[in-house]
């Protein structure tokens, strides 16, 4: 089974992804987004906490990974990232998680 990481990594690649807290909140709010995967390393905790309940209500599926550094690495740029949001599936398969 793909991990977390190599689903965000192959949709980055394939598909559509937007990346950090703002924009993967905005994409959830407007129910574009397909998958949201956030860092369990991320500090302070508020900047994430509303993530898993809008998700919720929208009825998008969630992930947590234990890496901002990895997912970072994951979505193909140099830097942490506390949140991503996969857009655009590509070849990527999501029905695997939860």
């Amino acid at each position: 089974m793909a991990s977390t990481y190599d689903i965000v990594e192959k949709a980055a690649k394939t598909g559509k992804v937007d990346k950090g807290v703002n924009e993967v909140t905005k994409a959830v709010e407007r129910g574009i987004a397909k998958l949201v995967v956030v860092a369990t390393d991320v500090s302070p905790k508020e900047l994430i906490q509303h993530l898993p309940i809008l998700c919720k209500e929208k009825g998008i599926k969630f992930a947590e990974v234990e890496s901002r550094e990895k997912l970072g690495i994951s979505v193909g740029i140099n830097r942490p990232t506390a949140a991503v949001a996969v857009l655009e599936v590509g070849e990527a398969s999501i029905d695997s998680l939860n």
